[in-house]
């Protein structure tokens, strides 16, 4: 089967960068319904909302080419006849993942794959709508009990008196990880390779290297040691803001390694000792036996379930920590985040970021079955054909390079590919609009045995202002009224009908169609850009952009003071020719106020690092939601979540004091 995923952004959604995979087609195959954050490629957003159907702001496309089964094979298959007869899938990737350690990834691109590796308490159950946890690794969904200041329990209905909420998570005994050399046992018991020496380093140039592979049972401890790995100053976990509000406990552990941490890097002279965080104790999560952890939190806070089933709460083993902290290992680029270690469907096994990354069943995954329940339009798609089979269906999923969006069409379309989203420029090639509005495949995709699925994504893309930017940040009468003429020119009613075919409306403000708190008609409407009349919200006029940005200081885009023309910069990952069009939309609608803008293109990792360190000036990023809750949409305007000051994901820095 083949799959089509659509062109867009990162988890935070990316940056308007393609991102095809094989989930569409096999997500089924490995983690169900897990949630995949979910940020930066829109199709990481058609990826979850083809597992869950969310609702939300963008319609994506999807196209899944049906290979006849034939014998013989085609004269023109792309792949060996070896490799057609197995049970592979075959998607790309258009730049290798800056993170695949899940303490720090926390994005679309990456989420593609740890997503099938590591494995939270809870999941999203695949079929069922509205989303509704179940559990994963978990034995059951994890209790809650509240408690006072004192520790006594007290009911749920008992807001006043609740200071405390404990999680109780159970995990199921039995679960392995999978095979991996931090593993690894002699004779006498004792790990082989967490003592490396310098010349043992020297003949290890990739993970296969090592001769031997070992595994052990998943234990509640995986799970407090990654809890204490969020709250660890050193590993910048961009939650870790977030979290030090609600774990009790969690900011002072923080406090308590970063001493540590200190303290060893002036013995040894080392920049970055290894810290055992077994050695220190958290108040707010604990072991109460091999396969239980409690989990306080500060007053009550329901939305923490959600977090459960994201890989930020996935477990990890101290031995794969203690493995790849030895010196010289992390110049091989052997590193948790080249080489997951986790106890899920699949295992990274080729990080080749140049050509190739694949994944392969972990041979000690255990008996998951597909699920058995779901809604009758499930059924009549066929979604509940398999109900009950074991998973994974697949035995391996290949992902190669690929950097632009034509290319990757046009080999989809040649049989290299499973899946591959619908970019702007294919849009009109592949899918037409019904009578009723609906979407359909077009006669020549229909012939060629392609079936097209669609889906609404709880998803927003917005351009940012760098509130620590001198000029177009800061809390000043002069930056406030220069963000407000920008927001008035740039005309993102436009770009949606010219660049997304129409899939998606210009948002109001943070929360998309279909999240609690949504609000129609005047009441949702943002009065500093639109005015509601006759019914409907219209874009302000560009005059009255005009007129502000004079206010300003900057008449016609000259600056009073200096008497130099106004120049902006935007920071992008789009540097391929897929992106020319849209870059000069952009440059078009600052000059609509005599405003030079230079654009400052990068790839994905080095933007982010831009955007961790605050040099970035304006930028157009996303977001695809984690859990059905405003909340979560919210916090990317959370002063404690911001990006330069705690790592988080308020990427404008923006602080309401």
């Amino acid at each position: 089967m083949r799959t089509l995923g659509d062109a867009a952004t990162s988890r935070p959604a990316g940056v308007l960068e393609p991102f095809g995979d094989w989930v569409s087609a096999a997500r089924k195959s490995s983690t169900v319904g897990r949630p995949l954050r979910t940020g930066s490629s829109e199709s990481a957003a058609v990826r979850w909302t083809a597992a869950r159907g969310r609702p939300s702001l963008l319609v994506c496309c999807l196209l899944v080419g049906c290979l006849a089964a034939c014998d013989p094979s085609p004269w023109n298959n792309p792949y060996p006849t070896s490799d057609s007869l197995a049970n592979i899938a075959y998607s790309s990737f258009s730049e290798r993942p800056k993170h695949l350690d899940p303490v720090r990834s926390y994005s679309s691109n990456e989420y593609s794959f740890i997503g099938q590796i590591y494995e939270p308490p809870l999941q999203y159950h695949f079929l069922k709508r509205p989303y509704q946890l179940v559990p994963l690794t978990a034995a059951e969904m994890p209790q809650v009990e509240y408690r006072d200041a004192l520790g006594e329990l007290v009911s749920a209905s008992a807001e006043q008196d609740i200071v405390f909420s404990d999680y109780l998570v159970r995990i199921q005994p039995g679960i392995e990880y999978q095979p991996h050399p931090a593993f690894a046992r002699d004779e006498a018991g004792s790990y082989r390779f967490h003592q490396l020496t310098s010349n043992a380093v020297r003949e290890i140039h990739e993970l296969s290297d090592f001769p031997h592979l070992g595994t052990r049972e998943l234990t509640a401890e995986d799970y407090l040691y990654q809890i204490k790995r969020l709250a660890a100053p050193h590993l910048h976990s961009p939650i870790a803001g977030l979290l030090g509000d609600y774990i009790v406990g969690f900011e002072e552990f923080g406090a308590q390694v970063e001493r540590e941490s200190a303290r060893l890097r002036e013995e040894t002279g080392e920049e970055s000792p290894y810290v055992d965080l077994r050695d220190f104790a958290m108040e707010g999560a604990q072991v109460l036996d091999r396969h239980t952890l409690r989990i306080r939190l500060k007053g009550k806070y329901p939305q923490f379930l959600y977090w459960l089933a994201m890989p930020f709460f996935a477990p990890m083993p101290w031995e794969a920590d203690r493995f790849y902290s030895q010196p010289g290992l992390q110049q091989r680029n052997i590193t948790l985040d080249w080489y997951p270690v986790g106890t899920g469907a699949f295992m990274l096994t080729e990080n080749n970021p140049n050509l190739r990354m694949v994944l392969e069943r972990n041979p000690n995954f255990r008996a998951e079955t597909y699920p058995v329940e779901g809604e009758e339009s499930d059924r009549e798609a066929g979604l509940l054909d398999d109900a009950g089979r074991v998973l994974p269906f697949i035995d391996r999923a290949v992902y190669n390079l690929e950097k632009e969006n034509i290319p990757y069409w046009n080999k989809f379309l040649q049989g290299y590919y499973d899946s591959s989203g619908v970019s702007s420029d294919s849009f009109d090639q592949a899918v037409h609009f019904g009578n009723q509005g609906e979407a359909r495949l077009t006669e020549s995709m229909s012939e060629q045995g392609i079936q097209l699925q669609t889906s609404v994504t709880a998803s927003s893309y917005y351009m940012g202002f760098n509130m620590k930017d001198p000029v177009v940040g800061g809390a000043s009468e002069r930056a406030r009224l220069l963000r407000r003429a920008l927001s008035i020119a740039v005309d993102f009613d436009e770009y949606v009908s010219i660049f997304a075919n129409g899939r998606g409306v210009a948002a109001q403000g943070p929360l998309p169609p279909g999240t609690f708190g949504y609000r129609q008609g005047e009441a949702g409407t943002n009065h500093y850009v639109y005015r509601f009349t006759s019914g409907q919200a219209h874009r302000r006029p560009l005059e009255e952009a005009k007129r502000l940005l004079a206010q300003a200081g900057y008449p016609a885009g000259w600056d009073e003071a200096t008497g130099e023309p106004l120049v902006l910069y935007f920071d992008t990952t789009a540097t391929g020719p897929d992106d020319k069009a849209r870059l000069n939309w952009m440059r078009k609608q600052f000059s609509k106020l005599g405003i030079q803008l230079v654009i400052r293109a990068t790839d994905y990792n080095r933007f982010q690092e831009k955007m961790r360190k605050g040099t970035a000036q304006m930028f157009m990023w996303g977001w695809n939601a984690d859990y059905p809750d405003p909340e979560n949409f919210f916090f990317l305007l959370y002063g404690k979540n911001s990006k330069v000051e705690y790592g988080g994901e308020n990427a404008a820095n923006f602080q309401d004091s």
